[in-house]
């Protein structure tokens, strides 16, 4: 091979290099952050303009105190120790964003569409919705993946994440907070137990949960640029206000 032919070759290299490690992010994260403003500029028109027009109402009687939506929380609020259930909503459309997962120990803000599809959801920086699982706020598992290199690459950093951490998922009816508790570093892409209702690895069986609840599920790749493995976050709802 010449030396010019060498060149050539090192520098379409490069270019392909550049075109997965910085354009794809550009393109994906400019995309996401475009869908994540489209979601809240129609739910802040679909918002009353008032609280009386939520019920039909006038609104309370001159000199009484408007309740404040109730927030239900986990047990470090005391009470009720049971997260209020979601209403199910009806499903949304493949490949569509419907909801905001914000991770502030990362700095995360990211939309969260339906389906794991990489064309229509991975590839445009959006987190996607395991589809047979539950929904946010929804009693069982919300389970989500993410690219963690290249595509905008929102999971990158949830190897970060510790027990205590918030997470918040924003929809159309409600804001859902859930709390890290628990991680698993490592795991097979086959291991499916991780996003079961009841998560637990299907391989590292003493890793994950034994009762029913509120979870929430992040996977993605790992090491970073591979995808010979699944890196694990899960997380318990601890709170939710209604929008």
């Amino acid at each position: 091979m010449s030396a010019e032919a060498v060149v050539t070759l090192g520098v379409v290299l490069l270019l392909l290099v550049a075109h997965q490690l910085w354009w794809t992010n550009h393109e994906a994260r400019a995309d996401a952050g475009r869908t994540v403003r489209s979601l809240q500029r129609e739910w802040a028109a679909d918002a009353p303009a008032n609280p009386a027009e939520a019920d039909g109402g006038d609104g309370p009687p001159a000199g009484e105190a408007t309740a404040r939506p109730s927030e239900r929380t986990g047990p470090e609020a005391g009470g009720d120790r049971r997260p209020v259930p979601a209403a199910r909503p009806s499903a949304p459309r493949w490949d569509q964003a419907y909801a905001v997962l914000r991770i502030p120990r990362i700095g995360l803000t990211a939309p969260v569409a339906e389906g794991t599809s990489k064309g229509g959801v991975l590839d445009r920086g959006y987190v996607g919705h395991y589809t047979r699982t539950a929904q946010a706020g929804q009693a069982g598992n919300f389970a989500l993946a993410g690219h963690r290199n290249t595509h905008g690459e929102p999971f990158r950093r949830i190897d970060r994440l510790r027990g205590g951490d918030r997470i918040t998922v924003e929809t159309r009816d409600a804001v859902y907070t859930y709390t890290v508790g628990k991680r698993l570093d490592r795991t097979a892409p086959s291991d499916s137990g991780v996003i079961a209702p009841v998560p637990r690895s299907n391989i590292h069986t003493s890793v994950g949960y034994s009762e029913p609840g509120y979870y929430l599920t992040l996977t993605t790749c790992t090491p970073e640029f591979s995808s010979r493995h699944r890196l694990v976050v899960w997380g318990q709802l601890t709170a939710m206000r209604p929008r």
